[in-house]
């Protein structure tokens, strides 16, 4: 039986320094090869570092990366997943504050959000506990993008919101 492979990216947006070797040790211990990232400073956040990591695995590695590093203090980063001909695509986010989210993503990387989430956000609406907005935002990753935008826009010539750490 012949295994499909999928592709995707894992977005280290800011890292401590101290955090970045154990984050390639992490990537390769899922991986199964030692990987070769190249670390930038990140504008955004003085003292961070940020890199991009390309992989091709098995489906199912995105979330698998996303175990390795979520729960680590000071760490912002994404995986994506394409999907294949058996499996959907995926997308996590990752911040300190707001933990991770997921999303399925389709063919044309559209997040899709099952139809049990959606009728509850509606109900959660119609009882007066929260706006369908706020609600549809969430399932869609706004806080998490409202977080990330920043950090992944930061590069040379652009403007940036600095952010200083929070004791």
């Amino acid at each position: 039986m012949t295994r499909t492979a999928t592709r995707g990216v894992l977005y280290i947006h800011s890292a401590p320094s101290a955090l970045c070797p154990h984050i390639e040790w992490a990537t390769g211990g899922v991986l199964g090869v030692a990987p070769q990232m190249e670390w930038t400073p990140q504008p955004a956040q003085s003292g961070t570092y940020r890199t991009e990591y390309s992989w091709s695995a098995d489906p199912g590695t995105a979330a698998s990366l996303t175990s390795a590093l979520r729960g680590w203090n000071h760490l912002r980063f994404e995986v994506t997943e394409e999907g294949t001909s058996s499996t959907e695509g995926a997308r996590f986010s990752a911040t300190p504050d707001l933990g991770v989210f997921h999303a399925v993503t389709g063919l044309h990387g559209d997040i899709m959000i099952p139809e049990d989430r959606l009728k509850a956000a509606v109900v959660k609406a119609s009882l007066g506990e929260t706006t369908l907005e706020i609600e549809i935002g969430k399932l869609l990753g706004k806080p998490w993008d409202d977080e990330l935008e920043t950090f992944r826009h930061a590069g040379d010539g652009v403007a940036v919101r600095w952010l200083h750490q929070v004791v």
